[in-house]
């Protein structure tokens, strides 16, 4: 699958991209529970897309890396389309 073939609310989705930045580590609390967000750029032949990194994902990427993304999903957040693993995606780097 490429970036040009997301849509929104997609899942099983499988994409090898480029890390090309990663933006800011934003802490929070989820039910009392600390954890770590952080949006990525990430790119490939067909265009570009925002990818959503959650606590140790943050740690095992960085730019410049290609990384996979296995049965991943695609949101929507303020009319542009996002990455995500989701609760049972993988990113592994290749």
């Amino acid at each position: 699958m490429k970036i040009s073939d997301l849509k929104p609310k997609k899942g099983d989705v499988n994409v090898k991209v480029e890390v090309i930045e990663i933006g800011e580590v934003r802490e929070f609390q989820k039910f009392g529970t600390p954890g770590r967000v952080a949006n990525a750029k990430v790119k490939d032949e067909t265009g570009e897309v925002t990818m959503t990194l959650w606590n140790e994902q943050i740690d095992q990427v960085k730019v410049g890396d290609k990384i996979e993304l296995k049965d991943g999903y695609v949101n929507e957040w303020q009319g542009s389309l996002q990455l995500t693993a989701g609760r049972k995606g993988t990113i592994t780097k290749i």
